[in-house]
């Protein structure tokens, strides 16, 4: 898969070198949960009946983080991922407009005239309640009218799980709940969260409970504090833990940034300074302040054990 960044008002050359008939999806695409899968791959699969490249556009940084409005707090999937999942769904190009006040301000003509035509989208691909443009002011139909006769547009309808329209702002909600039965769900994945092992406080250690501290490599939506059983993916090898995410209160008091530590199980090695990839699985517990260390170590054993019986059945 190749990306291409691109600003507005796209520049000429741009529009000479990636110009030729293919099939694109639109859309923010923040989480690639099963509601924006649907859309991605209707995209695809018309792309490979077309025989022609399949593409999605989309943009970067989020609108709402550039704006300052909404519940914005973070990303369901940071540049990377959005490119690993995006290829492994058979995107050929993945088209990153840079999202700033200018483009805010564009219309949704000059949006489609100066953006998408030149590309020659020949089907455009959107979900049901797609919007663009200045506030909002361009829907799935004005970008039908707007493409002529030189660029169709398809409607996805809404993805529903029992009833239920599937999105991100109820997978965010999840996330901070705790409700990661329901986030992985409608995700069709596990969340994950990826950084590099970095030199914690390694009191883990001295109680028996050796941690890997994940300095996060972007601004990943934060789930809720607490104890969660994971699957490690570190070279190549996906190895069971537990991880604590949270301030540690027994041992600490004000502190209000979290920190992500894994404590695997059955492992023993260096992993400082090397990335590692945590897929959240299950949420066991809520994070609490203990009255000694010793219940603490008694609560993490019990951690273990449940984690353990978790990812066996799971």
């Amino acid at each position: 898969m190749r990306t291409v960044t691109l600003t507005y008002p796209m520049q000429p050359q741009a529009a000479a070198e990636w110009a030729q008939p293919q099939i694109a999806a639109l859309g923010q695409f923040d989480g690639l949960h099963r509601g924006h899968a649907s859309v991605i791959s209707s995209a695809v699969a018309l792309a490979r009946r077309e025989e022609v490249p399949a593409a999605v556009i989309t943009f970067y940084p989020h609108p709402k983080d550039v704006m300052g409005k909404g519940d914005y707090d973070g990303y369901l999937t940071p540049p990377r991922d959005k490119q690993e999942l995006l290829a492994e769904m058979g995107v050929d190009i993945l088209y990153v407009i840079e999202f700033n006040e200018q483009l805010s301000r564009v219309s949704p003509e000059d949006f489609v005239s100066v953006m998408l035509l030149p590309l020659r989208i020949t089907t455009a691909i959107v979900g049901f309640d797609f919007r663009f443009g200045y506030m909002g002011e361009g829907d799935a139909e004005m970008l039908r009218r707007l493409g002529g006769g030189s660029m169709k547009v398809e409607t996805v309808p809404p993805f529903l799980l029992d009833g239920v329209k599937v999105s991100s702002s109820g997978i965010r909600k999840g996330l901070q709940t705790g409700d990661m039965e329901l986030a992985n769900s409608w995700f069709g994945r596990c969340y994950h969260l990826r950084g590099t092992v970095s030199h914690g406080e390694k009191r883990g250690r001295t109680i028996g409970f050796p941690t890997a501290n994940l300095e996060l490599e972007d601004r990943y939506v934060i789930p809720a504090k607490g104890v969660y059983a994971v699957r490690a993916v570190h070279d190549g090898k996906t190895l069971p833990g537990v991880m604590n995410v949270g301030v540690k209160p027994t041992f600490h008091e004000g502190v209000t940034a979290p920190s992500f530590e894994v404590h695997l199980l059955d492992f023993a090695g260096d992993l400082y300074g090397q990335e590692m990839r945590v897929d959240l699985v299950a949420f066991i517990r809520p994070e609490r302040r203990f009255d000694s260390v010793e219940s603490l170590i008694s609560q993490i054993r019990e951690d273990a054990k449940t984690a353990e019986r978790i990812l066996l059945n799971s």
